[in-house]
């Protein structure tokens, strides 16, 4: 397990959004027993809530001791796939943290370029590998419903051409946008012996001063030895630095010159001790065997010496011819394209590279120069170079842990080639939080939710309202099976002689059956069971994390053996995928069989935070039925028309008789009759007519 403290009334540039000055914050905790959530336990300064006198919902009062939902995720892609980061670096997608900022892509004009954007969410599975294999080498394992950029718009790692599976997904000849890594991921490449000599060669014979030299006065003769580096780039002074010492080499630092309108401030490093210059000489000379590792290290300091890149472009510039001859060798080397341009009037020439950001890239891979300024991109028009064509998708037979990142632009560049977000559901609305990502693995838990509700029953003005649980999220939710915050809250409003209704899908609600049966004895008692989806394949698809239906159903009966009567929500029904005959007629048969004695049922309604997921899910699962859904929810709408809900309500209400269960639509409940199932109105309650149930929403 793993703490992360808070600083009680301290602004925390690093907290979630909402979260920087909550003086509530008690602790932020991960656990392995929910691999990729993080619970942030505050303090509750309320518990109960009040309804909007506009809201229509029919109760007055809630209580929710969870903000999130630890039901469901989705994963994408393997730990050791390189992430192209905002200061021109790759770093394994394992250590990417929320905040890190690096490379995504947005369309400016004719062009789609390189942008800087932030992590806002990284989490983690285990999921089948899919290794997809391009033609310059570049290999990247993915799930099988990880998405591509390719020449042709975004592309699955697979799919079929018809069925349930129909997508667009990845083929050989397709081409992905990017620039491709030209191999298997290389992470942290070991900087051995010959590389660190090599980079000491190019930086110090590219930027350095050496100089011995014997002074006579007429009294006596001295001979002095210099060594000096001076430079504007602190990260090449502190490596070149640190690799002396690793030689035995100590430098003094000291100021070299200040800022001007021309130039940047600049720091040297020097000695003055014979042996210590003598060595430095050594180490600069050209070795009689030069390895790979040499030339890498000596392209590497020249780069930081005397290197530029601009629009993608790397170039290395001097007027020693020796200097010259020996960047081309390493070049030469390291398989990287060149040319040499004529000299210049001041007698430099440049070497510059060729083949673009492929090549650029692959230059900073084998070399690893320490001065990010010079690796930027952003910018930089996507423009494909390497050949990043699709010579093989093959599935590994296996599962292994895979990471996905939600990012501020949707994508992000892995192992070279841009990639997209799994999904995201809008905003977490509480806390400026994302409703996809974070609404699965970013969990408010309101630990002191009982104690606070305990104070609030107390109050003479409190008139003993009915209350609602399972309103905004599940009260029983995988999460509660650690905090166990429903036992006392049950307890706190049973003491006090307050009603209270259960919504709930989770059948952890098992657990308090007993303590909720000996609360009925005293207060009403209601329970609720959501179920919309009796499909397995297709609920695990849209309600990975939830229960399955036959385990809710099994709740749902044990509830009914203990004198309750239950209310199954047939909700959402999900237009053209749960609304045939065939489909609701087993929902009900099986809804009756468990002893359920009424139904709620109603299509399918689209929050304007969930409607992007939902369209995300819908392009991804069931491309041939988009069309359709624009159609039922147009623009901005969140409710399916009229006219469906209509044919829906024709087509339950003969199957609710056969199968002897009281139940209505949504839309049908006679105006001012409390609803089954949930805390019904008082005659303490606002004279605002409202509909009888909420809407049927994903949640």
């Amino acid at each position: 397990m793993r703490w992360q403290g808070q600083q009680l009334g301290v602004t925390d540039a690093a907290a979630l959004p909402g979260l920087e000055r909550m003086d509530g914050l008690v602790r932020s905790v991960t656990t392995p027993e929910f691999a990729g959530m993080t619970f942030h336990e505050v303090l509750a300064k309320t518990a109960l809530n009040r309804v909007p006198g506009a809201s229509a919902m029919p109760f007055d009062w809630t209580v929710n001791p969870y903000r999130g939902c630890s039901h469901a995720c989705t994963y994408c892609l393997s730990p050791d796939t390189l992430i192209m980061m905002a200061d021109g670096r790759q770093r394994p997608l394992s250590g990417l943290r929320p905040g890190d900022e690096i490379i995504g892509t947005e369309k400016s004009g004719a062009y789609r370029r390189y942008v800087r954007t932030t992590v806002r969410a990284t989490w983690r599975t285990r999921k089948r590998a899919h290794r997809v294999t391009l033609a310059d080498g570049t290999e990247i394992v993915a799930s099988g419903d990880h998405r591509f950029l390719s020449e042709r718009g975004w592309k699955y790692v697979t799919g079929t051409m018809a069925g349930a599976a129909r997508r667009p997904y990845l083929t050989p000849q397709n081409r992905l946008q990017g620039f491709g890594i030209g191999g298997p991921p290389m992470i942290d490449p070991p900087l051995g012996e010959d590389f660190r000599r090599g980079y000491l060669a190019g930086m110090i014979r590219g930027d350095g001063m050496i100089f011995h030299r014997t002074y006579d006065d007429g009294r006596r003769v001295r001979t002095v030895h210099r060594f000096r580096l001076a430079l504007a780039d602190t990260e090449a002074l502190d490596r070149t630095r640190t690799l002396l010492a690793d030689e035995g080499i100590a430098t003094n630092t000291r100021p070299f010159s200040q800022a001007s309108s021309a130039r940047r401030e600049m720091t040297a490093i020097h000695t003055a001790k014979g042996a210590d210059v003598r060595r430095v000489e050594e180490l600069t000379a050209e070795p009689a065997v030069r390895s790979r590792d040499w030339h890498a290290g000596y392209l590497s300091g020249m780069f930081d010496a005397e290197g530029s890149c601009s629009r993608g472009i790397v170039r290395i510039s001097n007027g020693d011819p020796d200097i010259l001859r020996m960047v081309r060798e390493a070049l030469t080397s390291l398989d990287l394209p060149y040319v040499q341009e004529p000299p210049r009037a001041n007698g430099e020439s440049t070497v510059r590279l060729l083949g673009g950001l492929p090549v650029r890239q692959r230059f900073f891979s084998l070399t690893t120069p320490s001065i990010t300024r010079k690796l930027d991109i952003v910018g930089t028009a996507v423009k494909t170079f390497a050949d990043l064509r699709v010579t093989g998708v093959d599935d590994l037979g296996t599962e292994i842990e895979m990471i996905d990142i939600t990012t501020g632009t949707g994508d992000f560049i892995a192992n070279g080639v841009i990639s997209h977000n799994c999904f995201a559901r809008g905003t977490h609305e509480y806390l400026d939080l994302d409703a996809g990502n974070d609404f699965d693995n970013q969990i408010i838990v309101k630990i002191n939710v009982a104690e606070v509700l305990k104070k609030e029953l107390r109050r003479g003005s409190w008139a003993r309202e009915p209350v609602m649980l399972g309103t905004n999220t599940d009260p029983y939710q995988r999460a509660e099976g650690r905090y166990r915050l429903m036992p006392q809250i049950a307890s706190a409003l049973t003491e006090t002689g307050t009603p209270f209704s259960i919504l709930t899908k989770g059948s952890l609600l098992r657990r308090d059956l007993p303590l909720l049966a000996d609360a009925a004895a005293s207060v009403r008692v209601s329970l609720a069971m959501s179920i919309g989806v009796f499909d397995d394949a297709l609920q695990h698809s849209i309600e990975p994390g939830t229960p399955s239906a036959q385990a809710r159903l099994d709740t749902v009966r044990a509830a009914t053996e203990l004198g309750f009567r239950v209310t199954v929500f047939l909700m959402p029904v999900i237009p053209h995928l749960t609304d045939s005959i065939a489909a609701l007629d087993d929902a009900l048969r099986r809804i009756g069989e468990a002893g359920a004695v009424r139904v709620v049922y109603g299509a399918l309604h689209l929050r304007p935070g969930v409607k992007p997921w939902f369209f995300e899910w819908l392009e991804r699962e069931h491309p041939e039925l988009v069309s359709s859904y624009r159609g039922l929810y147009p623009g901005v709408s969140t409710s399916a028309p009229k006219a469906y809900r209509t044919w829906l309500s024709k087509r339950v209400r003969p199957l609710l008789r056969m199968h002897r269960l009281d139940g209505h639509d949504e839309d049908d409940h006679p105006r001012g009759r409390p609803q089954p199932g949930l805390a019904a109105r008082t005659p303490l309650a606002t004279p605002t007519v409202r509909s009888a149930v909420a809407p049927a929403t994903l949640f």
